[in-house]
C-alpha cells in the first residue's frame, strides 16, 4: 500500500553542500566526463550525477546541457554560477589553511613550482634559507614548463610559481615582477663569434642551440630575430640550460641561455657574451592564485627569494581586482 506525505508536508533535497559544488566544477574540469569526476573525487558515478541533480533542484535551474544521462556542457546558467562555485570551493580552502596557521604556525606543506632554469639556479639560496627558518615546514619543488606551473597553480597544487614566460597571461593568477635579466651567448673557447662585436646577424650564420618555445625568454630571442628579418638555424632546443651547454661543448652550436646559467668556475670549457643588446631585458615573475590565502611562511619564501616582495605588497596585490603591472 503506498504511503503518502501528511497533510502540509513537503519533500525537498537535502541542503546545498560542498560536495555537490565539488561535484560541479570538478564535472567541468573533467570534461563533463563522470567516471573521470567519480575517480577524482572518490565516489561513485551514480553519487556524482545525485549530487549535481540535488542541487539543480535546490537552485531551481539546470546547471548542465545534457544528452540522454550524458553531460555535455553547461548551460547559460550554468555558466553564470560557475565562478560563484569556485569562489565558495576556495573560501572554504582558505578557512581551513587560516585555521592550520594557528593551529600550527611552524609546520606544514610549501608547494613550489618553477622552470629548471629557476629551480636551478635562482632559487637554492632561498630554498635553503627557508629551510633553516622553518625545519618543521615540507617544501615541495615542482618543475615544468611556464603553462604547466599556471595550471598547478590554478588547480591549488602549487602555493607559490616561477617563471619568466606566460604567468601574467591568465586573469586566476597574481604575477608579480622578481627581478631582471639577460641572455648570454655561449661558445668553446677560441670561437669566432669571440674575436668580433656580437651583432644578430653573426648569430645568424651558425647553428643554434636554445630553450624550448615558451621557456626562459625564447619569445624575445624568436622576436629579436624576426624584427631584423632574419631566419636562424636552430638546431637544437631542450628546457634545461645544462643541456644546452652540453651540446655547446660538444660542438653542434652556439648555444643561448640565461646569463645566470652561466658559471665561469664551473664552464670552464665554454666563454659567455653578454647578449641583452640583442635580446634585451627579460622579467621573471612570482605568482600566486587570486583570492588565495597563503600562509606566513609562504610569504616569508616569497620575501626570501624577492626581498621587493613583502607581506604587505603581495596581500596589496591579491586585493587588486585587475592584474598586477610589470613594473619592477
Amino acid at each position: 500500500m503506498a504511503r503518502h506525505a501528511p497533510c502540509g508536508a513537503v519533500f525537498r533535497s537535502s541542503p546545498m553542500n560542498f560536495q555537490q559544488l565539488r561535484s560541479v566544477r570538478e564535472a567541468v574540469r573533467c570534461g563533463f566526463n563522470l567516471t573521470e569526476v567519480a575517480h577524482t573525487l572518490h565516489t561513485s558515478q551514480p553519487g556524482v550525477s545525485r549530487q549535481i541533480r540535488e542541487l539543480e533542484e535546490e537552485l531551481g535551474i539546470e546547471l548542465f546541457v545534457r544528452a540522454g544521462k550524458r553531460l555535455t556542457g553547461l548551460t547559460e546558467p550554468g555558466g553564470h554560477v560557475l565562478p560563484i562555485i569556485e569562489r565558495m570551493l576556495m573560501e572554504s580552502s582558505n578557512l581551513r589553511h587560516a585555521g592550520q596557521e594557528f593551529a600550527a604556525r611552524q609546520s606544514g606543506l610549501l608547494s613550489v613550482a618553477a622552470t629548471h632554469s629557476q629551480a636551478r639556479y635562482a632559487l637554492p639560496v632561498a630554498v635553503q634559507e627557508f629551510r633553516s627558518q622553518f625545519p618543521g615546514v615540507k617544501l615541495h619543488l615542482h618543475q615544468g614548463s611556464p603553462k604547466q606551473i599556471a595550471q598547478m597553480l590554478i588547480d591549488g597544487e602549487a602555493d607559490v610559481g616561477i617563471a619568466t614566460e606566460a604567468l601574467g597571461d591568465y586573469p586566476q593568477l597574481v604575477a608579480l615582477p622578481c627581478y631582471r635579466w639577460t641572455h648570454s651567448v655561449i661558445v668553446p673557447p677560441g670561437h669566432a663569434l669571440l674575436d668580433a662585436p656580437l651583432t644578430l646577424e653573426a648569430l645568424a650564420r651558425h647553428p643554434l642551440i636554445t630553450y624550448d618555445t615558451g621557456f626562459t625568454g625564447r619569445t624575445k630571442i624568436d622576436r629579436a630575430f624576426e624584427d631584423e628579418g632574419l631566419a636562424p638555424s636552430i638546431v637544437l632546443t631542450a628546457m634545461d640550460a645544462d643541456v644546452i651547454k652540453t651540446y655547446v661543448q660538444l660542438g653542434m652550436g652556439v648555444g643561448i641561455v640565461a646569463g645566470v646559467a652561466y658559471e665561469a668556475e664551473r664552464d670552464t670549457q665554454l666563454r659567455a657574451l653578454d647578449a641583452g643588446p640583442l635580446f634585451g631585458i627579460n622579467l621573471t615573475k612570482l605568482a600566486v592564485r587570486r583570492g588565495a590565502y597563503l600562509r606566513g611562511y609562504v610569504h616569508a619564501f616569497i620575501e626570501s627569494f624577492a626581498p621587493t616582495l613583502t607581506r604587505e605588497v603581495v596581500e596589496q596585490a591579491l586585493a587588486m581586482d585587475s592584474p598586477v603591472p610589470d613594473a619592477a
